[in-house]
Protein backbone atom coordinates (compact mmCIF):
# COMPACT_ATOMS: atom_id res chain seq x y z
CA UNK A 1 0.00 0.00 0.00
CA UNK A 2 1.12 3.54 -0.78
CA UNK A 3 -0.04 7.04 0.05
CA UNK A 4 -1.29 9.00 -2.97
CA UNK A 5 -1.95 12.73 -3.39
CA UNK A 6 -4.73 13.20 -5.93
CA UNK A 7 -5.73 16.57 -7.39
CA UNK A 8 -9.38 16.38 -8.40
CA UNK A 9 -11.24 18.71 -10.72
CA UNK A 10 -14.93 19.10 -11.40
CA UNK A 11 -17.73 21.45 -12.34
CA UNK A 12 -18.71 24.43 -10.25
CA UNK A 13 -22.22 25.28 -9.15
CA UNK A 14 -24.46 26.61 -11.94
CA UNK A 15 -23.86 30.30 -11.17
CA UNK A 16 -20.05 30.10 -11.36
CA UNK A 17 -17.54 29.94 -14.22
CA UNK A 18 -14.60 27.58 -14.41
CA UNK A 19 -13.76 24.44 -12.51
CA UNK A 20 -13.53 23.49 -8.85
CA UNK A 21 -10.47 21.66 -7.47
CA UNK A 22 -9.66 19.66 -4.37
CA UNK A 23 -6.56 17.82 -3.15
CA UNK A 24 -7.27 14.51 -1.40
CA UNK A 25 -5.06 11.78 0.03
CA UNK A 26 -5.81 8.07 -0.31
CA UNK A 27 -4.08 4.76 0.39
CA UNK A 28 -4.05 2.19 -2.42
CA UNK A 29 -1.88 -0.45 -4.09
CA UNK A 30 -1.86 1.01 -7.57
CA UNK A 31 -2.69 4.19 -9.45
CA UNK A 32 -6.08 3.07 -10.82
CA UNK A 33 -7.29 2.05 -7.35
CA UNK A 34 -6.07 5.39 -5.99
CA UNK A 35 -8.01 7.31 -8.64
CA UNK A 36 -11.20 5.40 -7.86
CA UNK A 37 -10.83 5.94 -4.09
CA UNK A 38 -10.08 9.64 -4.57
CA UNK A 39 -13.17 10.26 -6.70
CA UNK A 40 -15.30 8.89 -3.86
CA UNK A 41 -13.99 11.74 -1.67
CA UNK A 42 -15.12 14.46 -4.09
CA UNK A 43 -17.34 17.02 -2.34
CA UNK A 44 -17.98 19.25 -5.33
CA UNK A 45 -20.85 19.42 -7.80
CA UNK A 46 -21.32 16.51 -10.20
CA UNK A 47 -18.60 14.02 -11.00
CA UNK A 48 -14.89 14.57 -10.45
CA UNK A 49 -11.98 13.84 -12.75
CA UNK A 50 -8.31 13.41 -11.85
CA UNK A 51 -6.10 16.32 -12.93
CA UNK A 52 -2.94 14.97 -11.28
CA UNK A 53 -1.83 12.06 -9.12
CA UNK A 54 1.42 11.25 -7.39
CA UNK A 55 2.55 8.68 -4.87
CA UNK A 56 3.98 10.23 -1.71
CA UNK A 57 7.10 8.36 -0.63
CA UNK A 58 9.12 11.20 0.85
CA UNK A 59 8.43 14.68 2.25
CA UNK A 60 11.20 17.14 3.19
CA UNK A 61 13.72 14.32 3.57
CA UNK A 62 11.39 12.16 5.68
CA UNK A 63 10.30 8.74 4.41
CA UNK A 64 6.54 8.24 4.34
CA UNK A 65 5.29 4.77 5.18
CA UNK A 66 1.79 3.38 5.46
CA UNK A 67 0.68 0.92 8.09
CA UNK A 68 -2.74 -0.28 9.15
CA UNK A 69 -4.01 0.92 12.51
CA UNK A 70 -4.43 -2.01 14.89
Amino acid sequence: MRLWAVYLGGHLAADRIGEDHELVFVVADEVEAAKKAAKKKWRGVGRAHVDAIRSVDEVDGYVVSVSQRS
